[in-house]
C-alpha cells in the first residue's frame, strides 16, 4: 500500500505573525502613545485625540485578528501590555495634577495587579484566554467579561474620564473634588459626559477589585492542591 506523503498544513515562520495584520496596528498604537505622551504638556487636545485613537485601535486590531485568522498570544499580551501601560502613565500624569495624587496611584496598583493575577491564574487553569470566566460565580464578573457591549462601555467610559481630567486641569496642584464637583453641577455637555463616565469608571474599578479577589483565590487553591498531591 502507497503511503500517503502529502504534507501538512505549512506552519508560519516567526516573523509571519510578527507581521500579522492586528499585531501591526498594535505596533502603531505604541509608536502613537510614544508621541502622544511625549507632547502631552505642550498640546493637551492632540495628546487625547491620539491616545483615544490608540484606545480605539484596540478594539479594530481584535476585530482584524478573528477577521483575517490571525490570532496570536503575542498580539493578545502586545494588546494587555499596550493597554496597561497607556493607561498607567495617564493616572501618574493625573497624580501630579491633582490632589490628593495618591487617588491615581492606588488605580494604577489596582488596575496593573487585578490583570497581572488575572493572567496568572489564567495560565494556572490551562485557558486561552484572560477573558474566559464562565466558571466563575460572580454575576457583574461573568457579565462584565460575557458581554461585549458592557464591557466596552465601562473601558471607554474609565479612559474618557481620565482624558476628560487630563483637559480639566488648569495647573499642578488642581483639587480632585473641587473638580469633579463644578464638571457635574455646571450643567454642560461635560456634566453629562463626566456623569455617565463616573458610572462605567465605578463598575470597572468593581470588577477590578473581584478580578483580584477571584485571581488570588485560584493562584491560593491552585499551591493548597498541588501539596495535596501524594
Amino acid at each position: 500500500m502507497a503511503k500517503n506523503n502529502k504534507p501538512g498544513p505549512r506552519k508560519p515562520g516567526k516573523l509571519s505573525v510578527y507581521l500579522y495584520i492586528p499585531n501591526i496596528i498594535g505596533y502603531t498604537r505604541v509608536f502613537m502613545n510614544c508621541y502622544a505622551f511625549a507632547i502631552c504638556f505642550s498640546n493637551k487636545w492632540l495628546f487625547c485625540a491620539l491616545y483615544f485613537i490608540s484606545f480605539v485601535c484596540d478594539g479594530v486590531d481584535g476585530w482584524c485578528a478573528r477577521k483575517f485568522n490571525q490570532v496570536s498570544t503575542f498580539g493578545a499580551v502586545l494588546d494587555m501590555v499596550t493597554d496597561r501601560i497607556s493607561t498607567a502613565c495617564l493616572l501618574v500624569i493625573l497624580s501630579q495634577v491633582y490632589r490628593p495624587g495618591m487617588v491615581f496611584l492606588s488605580l494604577l496598583a489596582l488596575d496593573i495587579a487585578s490583570h497581572w493575577l488575572q493572567m496568572y491564574s489564567t495560565f494556572l487553569l490551562g485557558k486561552v484566554s484572560h477573558k474566559d470566566v464562565k466558571d466563575s460565580t460572580n454575576w457583574l464578573f461573568k457579565a462584565y467579561y460575557g458581554n461585549r457591549m458592557f464591557m466596552a462601555y465601562c473601558c471607554v467610559a474609565c479612559e474618557v474620564l481620565y482624558i476628560t481630567l487630563f483637559l480639566l486641569a488648569k495647573n499642578d496642584s488642581e483639587k480632585l473634588m473641587d473638580v469633579l464637583k463644578a464638571s457635574i453641577t455646571e450643567g454642560s455637555p461635560i456634566s453629562v459626559l463626566v456623569g455617565l463616565s463616573l458610572f462605567g469608571w465605578a463598575i470597572k474599578q468593581l470588577v477590578n477589585v473581584i478580578q483580584m479577589k477571584t485571581a488570588a483565590d485560584i493562584c491560593v487553591l491552585h499551591d493548597i492542591n498541588k501539596k495535596a498531591r501524594p
